[in-house]
């Protein structure tokens, strides 16, 4: 469906508030968007001719996408640490459908969000394409080769046999949403609307709607395009409107000037959005109708005082993330990733770092509605590639695979679709061209390197075997150039690993910001030596240092911690198979941590207890992060550390209803006692302007009982993933956090059980099985709504346990 623009005459009218009445046509929807998910074919393997309408896949497994096929594994060491020792290979997807009767006179699209990777698509035997990127959107015209009203077939073959290619888990397969788009042959293009709001104050704000219409038939035509901008009660404020000329087969760009009065701002407090719609009208009738939620913010980052938001300096308290979550590898529903960034906000998280890929694109709309600013991140390689590990992270050799072998023909065209389909998001505050390019040595090198610090690098000192750093000026330019031929409203970026190596490139110059990754030493001195460059934190460790190096210099605008979420690869030697930096674990439940965090990054009074049994220094009070536990069950007599993670001034510790102490807040921002365990009850009290917050931890006794609690999406209409939380406890309700066992679950009714996750970065326990051991006594537990609603019954087992029993209706 993409023309290239041609120029045509055009004469423009502006409405604001007023409207001109236009009829429209009402036997049926202009522009119908069907969700194509349901009722595919699928092999495991290759399959000669499985392109072709008459190859019989009858013995195909049936399936509806999204859908992931290595995470079905099984784990195994002849894999790569890389990519969590699961498998990758070839797999064919195949579907046969009749075309709906108000689609048959319509031109028919077929919009794949994601396909990982080399995917090639045919209909009806016809080839349409291939996208080697597996994180890229993209979209077919299949209306040349459509049987209107007969049998069509489309045919999907992935290639992911290379399948140590990423230094993270990718997952296989059709691992995203499709739909099949149907439009008149006058319509907007695809990602052909683009939203801006080049001015904005409290009073007004001025916005534009810049779109691309195409005209696919065979004569000039008279069209009206028409914007219109509604508040979330559906009011309309404001609208414009233009009359142009579009020759045949070309495609227009028109920009509408909007206006709103007392605009409610998008911020990540208050995160008012608008419905934008935009209509097209080919005498009089209605051609096309495109909706989407958009925003109205203004912001800018200044070198000397950082990030400022609607006019107000605020730091960027953000997290990394990657798309997968356990149990469901890759093939993520939107109320998934709802649940782990609600609780990312709990923390005080308010921006995302969108590791090293384009996302899903219902996860921009996710941030769009809960308030998160968002860095959208292109490339993790570019013209050579970074070691990927095989046998654990930095253990023996590396593999080599990678995205690097398509980027010189492919890196502009995937460039340039990131930004055309996530460019009306307000949410996204910044792009990024890579991530860690300049790692030192992986792969690019320079004699710098023989000196000064360099916290990242591979090998040692320089190495002239490896391709020069000036190459990563030369690539950078040209990688700007494509993003701001796209968009000028946002700042272009990179993550850099290697600044020391860097700084003797143009790479640096050629952004508008500069990401500095674990090199907060370097902040000061770069500041002083590049007073014009804006420095933040474009990936950072969890130590408080980290932090006040973000909080204690006005010139940094925030940091992006690694990671908001543990993932799957990146995995040290096995059996370990995952990583496990997050703030919340696979399952999405919080670590010790993640309370830490909060009470940095939270104003509201909070305060959270954690305890180990590792040896302590009561000089130096550091905590051993990894043997912390929520827990309050240890070994009588023993001495243990307790952690109260607080932002009060002061917090009292009690033991079973005695004080033992109250402490003032240390240089460490965490209070500290070394106490003698015994049984009962421990809770801590923080004080802090008359306010009193508390926490407490419980001794329990053996496992008697499970308890659940069924998470409920609140932004997803037509959320067909439940996602219930299993604790199991004793006979007095206390959470049992040290009696794991293996709980087996059945699902019947309208529905199926969709994957078990504990949490464990260890486990090889098959994630499509039924039963699964848990984690400090937790499960997490999906289970997916069949296509049409009816009752759904889960029951829960486990030996020496009383059988539980769910029933809910989707």
């Amino acid at each position: 469906m993409n023309i290239h623009a041609k120029k045509a005459a055009r004469f423009l009218v502006l409405f604001l508030f007023v409207g001109i009445t236009i009829p429209s046509a009402k036997a049926q929807q202009s522009r119908i968007t069907s969700n194509f998910n349901a009722g595919w074919k699928f092999f495991k393997g290759d399959a000669k001719q499985g392109e072709s309408m008459s190859f019989d896949d009858t013995k195909w497994r049936e399936i509806n996408l999204p859908h992931d096929w290595s995470i079905e594994g099984p784990f195994n060491e002849k894999w790569a640490s890389a990519t969590a020792y699961l498998p990758g290979g070839i797999g064919w997807y195949r579907k046969t459908f009749s075309l709906a009767k108000d689609m048959q006179n319509k031109y028919v699209a077929i919009y794949f969000d994601g396909v990982y990777k080399n995917s090639e698509v045919w209909i009806n035997g016809h080839f349409l394409g291939k996208r080697p990127n597996g994180f890229i959107s993209f979209e077919y015209d299949l209306t040349p080769y459509l049987h209107k009203t007969g049998k069509n077939t489309v045919a999907v073959r992935v290639d992911h046999s290379q399948f140590a290619d990423s230094r993270w888990y990718t997952g296989s397969g059709i691992n995203r949403n499709v739909s099949l788009i149907a439009v008149e042959p006058v319509h907007v293009q695809q990602w052909g609307v683009a939203f801006s709001t080049p001015m904005v104050s409290k009073e007004t704000a001025s916005a534009l709607a810049k779109v691309s219409v195409q005209n696919q038939t065979s004569k000039l035509q008279e069209v009206t395009v028409r914007a219109t901008l509604t508040d979330q009660k559906n009011n309309v404020v404001s609208s414009g409107e233009a009359h142009i000329k579009i020759g045949k087969n070309s495609v227009f760009n028109e920009t509408i000037p909007l206006t709103v009065k007392l605009p409610e701002l998008w911020s990540v407090d208050h995160p008012n959005l608008y419905q934008l719609t935009v209509k097209t009208y080919v005498a009089g009738k209605e051609t096309d109708k495109y909706t989407d939620e958009v925003g109205i913010r203004s912001f800018y980052f200044d070198a000397d005082k950082g990030f400022f938001l609607n006019g107000e300096n605020l730091k960027l308290k953000g997290v990394c993330l990657h798309d997968d979550a356990g149990a469901l590898g890759t093939a993520v529903p939107a109320e998934v990733w709802e649940r782990r960034l609600e609780k990312l906000k709990e923390g005080g998280c308010d921006a995302i770092r969108m590791s090293h890929n384009p996302h899903a694109d219902y996860f921009y709309k996710l941030a769009d509605q809960l308030g998160f600013l968002v860095m959208d991140e292109a490339f993790d390689e570019w013209e050579t590639g970074k070691n990927k590990w095989i046998a654990g992270w930095n253990v023996g050799k590396p593999g080599k695979d990678g995205y690097h072998e398509y980027f010189k023909d492919w890196a502009d065209e995937d460039l340039k679709d990131m930004m055309l389909r996530n460019r009306n998001r307000p949410s996204i505050i910044m792009w990024s061209i890579g991530n860690e390019v300049d790692y030192p040595n992986d792969p690019y090198s320079d004699p710098i390197l023989n000196t000064g610090r360099n916290p990242q690098i591979y090998g040692k000192g320089y190495l002239s075997d490896h391709p020069g750093a000036k190459r990563l000026g030369e690539l950078s330019k040209q990688l700007v150039k494509v993003a701001k031929d796209v968009d000028t409203t946002r700042p272009i970026t990179a993550a850099l690993a290697g600044v020391v190596m860097s700084n003797t490139t143009s790479y640096p110059e050629n952004l508008d910001i500069v990401g500095y990754n674990y090199q907060e030493y370097r902040y000061q001195e770069d500041h002083k030596e590049f007073p014009k460059r804006v420095i933040y934190g474009s990936e950072n460790g969890l130590s408080l240092d980290a932090w006040l190096a973000v909080e204690d210099n006005s010139f940094i605008s925030g940091q992006f911690l690694w990671t908001g979420v543990d993932y799957l690869g990146e995995a040290n030697k096995w059996p370990s198979r995952s990583s496990g930096a997050g703030l919340l674990d696979l399952a999405g439940n919080p670590k010790p941590i993640f309370y830490f965090r909060k009470s940095l990054w939270t104003s509201k009074p909070t305060i959270s207890l954690a305890v180990t049994d590792a040896p302590v220094d009561s000089t130096k009070p550091k905590l051993n992060y990894g043997k912390l536990k929520a827990s309050w069950n240890w070994a009588n007599g023993k001495t243990v550390q307790v952690a109260g993670f607080t932002n009060c001034s002061t917090a009292e510790l009690f033991l079973n209803g005695k004080s033992l102490g109250k402490k003032s807040q240390t240089p460490e921002k965490i209070i500290f006692w070394n106490i003698l365990y015994q049984p009962g009850e421990l809770v801590v009290k923080g004080f802090q302007d008359g306010k009193t917050v508390a926490d407490t931890l419980r001794s329990s006794g053996k496992a008697t009982q499970i308890r659940t609690h069924f998470y409920k999406s609140k932004l997803q209409k037509d959320a067909k993933m439940a996602q219930i939380e299993l604790q199991l406890v004793d006979e007095k309700g206390i959470a049992v956090g040290d009696d794991d066992r293996e709980v087996s679950i059945t699902v019947s009714g309208a529905g199926k059980l969709a994957g078990l996750e504990s949490g464990s970065s260890v486990s090889h326990e098959d994630y499509k099985s039924n039963k699964r051991a848990t984690l400090n006594g937790k499960l997490l537990i999906f289970v997916q709504s069949a296509q049409k609603n009816g009752l759904i019954k889960v029951t829960l087992t486990s030996a020496g346990l009383p059988t539980k029993t769910i029933n809910y209706d989707q």
